[in-house]
């Protein structure tokens, strides 16, 4: 068997989405330095090289496997993927009130990082076989059910950040694969009104009667329009009604998560002090290692869900701006690579590694921006910690896949 010359290979490399990523793992590795410097904590840093230099490693052998070794290994890394989460409920050991970590020395391992991409791979294989059938309650029950039983597992941990990123690739994979709009509708719109429901009694109503009659638009159909307007508004008043029943203190739990200005010197805390820094950068910024937010620690453990005011603070405006267009290069070689992709199990693959890049990178940085509460969601490529950081260059290591099989239509 003929090896392919290094010309052919390095033609298939998407060189693009690969400078996107050592790039922002390089402003990671700064900012975490930044965050780290001066305070005797150089040696989290000194992890942090170790994890990149391990996360370069896994993205070539990831990229170098053969062709089809995902599609055919997808269910078996499924299940490999379930036990550690069962496991990690009886042996692992709590990090922030979240009992889902393996210690191993000085390191930790969360599986359900992991998890995320054994259940992507598991959902490509299952969505793209020629024998689901997506306008089947049966099949799209089981893909229910292959996102629910890793869910589960890391919701009694409690993680609820990570859990939240499952069912948000899930609908935005089901979509890609070709599922009628109207079950993603049916999905998501009773989470949404239950939300708004909470907020603003005007807006969830409001909402609720927008999204049954674009229900009707496209199904045509008026009796079921009415039905899912219906459901819709008895979701939200069902949760209005135990709203108003909680305890005061969960009330408030909950306000807070919603509005952390509502506690700025308890659990706003972080919100807040990230806003200042981020606002404090200016143009150009303060320069590196001179942030007053960063060097003083005003954000604490800011080389973890906060290093995006990092830069923002120290290089302002165009250093922010730099990574977001980091960002938004690696988000569009990875949805180029899903519509180009002939071979479907590739293309809902890239399909699912990108979302779950984007919807981690528009959380993290909502948050750090006060935009959106705090779920404790860290940033690809860039915030401290080998479990997830190595989780992204595993998902980015797959897309280079993808796209060098793409001539291959495998």
């Amino acid at each position: 068997m003929r090896r392919a010359p290094l010309s052919g290979i390095l033609g298939r490399i998407d060189f693009l989405l690969l400078f996107s990523v050592l790039a922002l793992v390089t402003a990671g590795l700064l900012s975490i330095y930044s965050a780290t410097h001066g305070a005797d904590m150089s040696v989290k840093f000194q992890k942090q090289v170790f994890w990149a230099v391990l996360g370069v490693l896994l993205v070539v052998l990831v990229a170098a496997a053969p062709p089809r070794f995902y599609h055919y290994s997808a269910y078996l890394v499924y299940a490999l993927s379930i036990v550690p989460l069962v496991l990690v409920l009886f042996l692992g050991k709590s990090v922030s009130g979240n009992a889902g970590w393996f210690g191993i020395g000085t390191f930790g391992i969360q599986p359900s990082e992991f998890a995320k991409i054994a259940t992507v791979l598991a959902l490509a294989r299952f969505l793209s076989d020629t024998t689901t059938k997506l306008d089947s309650f049966r099949d799209v029950g089981i893909a229910f059910g292959m996102v629910f039983v890793p869910w589960f597992l890391i919701f009694l941990q409690p993680d609820f950040g990570t859990g939240l990123v499952y069912w948000a690739v899930f609908l935005l994979m089901l979509f890609w694969a070709g599922i009628d709009l109207v079950i993603v509708l049916t999905f998501i719109s009773p989470v949404i009104v239950a939300v708004l429901s909470i907020l603003n009694l005007w807006v969830f109503l409001v909402v609720a009667v927008l999204v049954s009659i674009l229900f009707y638009l496209i199904k045509k159909n008026l009796g079921v329009a009415l039905l899912f307007v219906t459901l819709n508004l008895a979701v939200g008043f069902s949760v209005q009604y135990f709203y108003g029943h909680l305890p005061e203190y969960q009330k408030a739990r909950i306000a807070v998560f919603l509005d952390p200005a509502r506690a700025p010197k308890t659990a706003g805390y972080n919100v807040m002090q990230s806003k200042v820094a981020v606002g404090s950068g200016g143009m150009t910024g303060k320069g590196f290692l001179q942030g007053s937010q960063t060097q003083l620690r005003f954000v604490p453990e800011q080389w973890t869900d906060f290093i995006f005011c990092v830069p923002a603070e120290e290089f302002g405006f165009i250093g922010a701006s730099s990574i977001l267009l980091l960002f938004g290069t690696l988000f569009y070689r990875g949805l180029r690579i899903a519509r180009l992709a002939s071979y479907h199990f590739s293309s809902v693959l890239a399909l699912g590694l990108t979302s779950t890049l984007f919807i981690h990178t528009f959380v993290n940085i909502g948050m750090s921006l006060g935009l959106l509460p705090v779920v404790g969601i860290p940033l690809p490529f860039m915030s401290y910690g080998g479990s997830f950081f190595l989780t992204s260059m595993l998902a980015a290591g797959l897309l280079l896949h993808s796209h060098m099989n793409l001539q291959r239509g495998e």
